[in-house]
């Protein structure tokens, strides 16, 4: 008895190990931009929020993430649907501007965790990388 305790402890465990383990999802929450080193220049804080800077873009391109929302300098974002594909996000966003309200579609591959690149659909070989900034 003893003896097939111990043998079905092994087998489950070995069945444990094997099985893949659940992935991670990309944390996008953070401050994002072109080049990491003019993050001070492009973004401040204001109170408990960041924001754009008022001369921001002279010095590239970037967008804050918090939780479903996008913030761009000229666009603010809600996240509609998110899919995670091996290294890529795949993310729809109902987005407004001055001007007008549109749904939009992204795609992110993530290059480490403090660095994405943003793909462009139907352009090959065109993207945009960001850097995570910190304050």
């Amino acid at each position: 008895m003893v003896r097939l305790r111990n043998w079905l402890a092994s087998a489950l465990l070995l069945i444990l190990v094997s099985l893949p383990s659940p992935s991670m999802a990309f944390d996008l929450n953070g401050i994002w931009a072109t080049d990491p080193a003019l993050c001070s220049k492009m973004f401040e804080k204001r109170g408990n929020e960041i924001a754009f800077s008022p001369l921001s873009d002279l010095y590239g391109s970037g967008f804050v993430v918090d939780d479903t929302r996008i913030k761009g300098k000229m666009a603010q974002c809600t996240i509609q649907s998110r899919k995670e594909e091996a290294d890529t996000l795949r993310l729809e966003a109902s987005c407004a501007t001055a001007i007008m309200d549109s749904t939009m579609r992204f795609s992110l591959k993530v290059l480490d965790q403090n660095s994405i690149s943003r793909l462009f659909t139907g352009m090959e070989g065109m993207a945009v990388t960001y850097y995570r900034c910190t304050l």
